[in-house]
């Protein structure tokens, strides 16, 4: 038997579906699989259906569903029987306790491939990308995209979506590092589409841009980006990415694509590397390079620490 959450709610075996369809069941069932192999209390599962307006009769209806859910689970040939699915969702301590396997579980799989993928990043790029983009793979869409979210839910489902995010960020920061900018294009131009006032995926765009001979266009990012944070935030680019705007500007050597021949500039690297003046637009030369100790915030990394 597995579980999904990372897209619309799914309960299967052998590809057969046993999700419940009652909207109010899905609910429940999303908020104890968020918190599986944990007790959730009566009060929380209550005020996630029912937010500040409970009914009167909101135990009795709780466990009503409880119910229900368990007759879904005796459905699934491995449970069988009502007896055997009160042991998968049990009553304990003033609530209730769903039990997952650790690998029944997608956002578990999940979890445990961001882990080694991380692990990876800035020692063995390669793996790091291969394994974090496996771990996207596990998302189907919005996590549990069919599920009407209650306040608790809202806040799970908050969390996930930033390290979903997080993770799309250190996968391309290796594939940065791995000379692969022109395969990024679109994935990047849709990212900053979807988060207009995110720096670093801006920076990840803009960097891309610029290694693979767009410079114009990479020019035209910051301006967009500094057209919404200015309209919408009153805000100004951070200073890191004034820097790499600059470093553009002046074709840094820093900011350049790997060489067949060098060693991946890591994040770090980058930043030591600093940039050659204006004078020279920042080619390789005699003279003495400027630091532009800004700039690295907005490299890819060589690994999170």
């Amino acid at each position: 038997m597995e579980f999904a959450i990372l897209g619309p709610l799914r309960v299967y075996e052998q590809d057969r579906i046993y999700a419940p369809t009652a909207p109010k069941q899905r609910q429940l069932l999303a908020l104890l699989l968020l918190n599986a192999n944990q007790v959730v209390s009566t009060s929380t599962c209550i005020e996630e259906l029912w937010e500040d307006n409970p009914p009167n009769t909101a135990l009795s209806t709780l466990q009503s569903y409880i119910l229900q859910l368990r007759r879904m689970l005796k459905q699934v040939p491995r449970i069988g029987s009502l007896q055997a699915a009160r042991h998968v969702l049990e009553t304990r301590g003033g609530g209730y306790l769903l039990s997952v396997g650790t690998h029944e579980l997608d956002v578990n799989v999940f979890a445990d491939l961001v882990r080694e993928g991380r692990a990876a990043l800035g020692k063995d790029d390669v793996h790091a990308s291969r394994v974090l983009g496996q771990a996207l793979t596990m998302w189907k869409g919005g996590a549990l995209s069919d599920v009407t979210a209650g306040p608790i839910l809202r806040t799970h489902l908050a969390g996930l979506e930033e390290n979903r995010t997080s993770v799309q960020e250190q996968r391309i920061d290796a594939d940065l590092r791995l000379g692969r900018h022109h395969e990024l294009l679109g994935e990047l131009s849709a990212l900053t589409t979807q988060y207009p006032t995110h720096e670093n995926l801006h920076a990840q765009f803009m960097l891309a841009l610029y290694r693979s001979g767009r410079r114009i266009q990479a020019l035209g990012v910051v301006q967009r980006l500094r057209e919404v944070l200015h309209d919408e935030l009153g805000l100004e680019p951070s200073p890191a990415i004034r820097h790499l705007h600059q470093a553009i500007l002046a074709c840094d050597a820093a900011i350049e694509a790997p060489g067949e021949r060098d060693t991946l500039l890591s994040l770090d690297q980058a930043a030591r590397a600093g940039h050659a003046g204006h004078a020279g637009h920042g080619k390789r030369g005699a003279g003495h390079p400027r630091p532009v100790p800004e700039v690295a915030a907005f490299l890819p990394r060589a690994v999170d620490r």
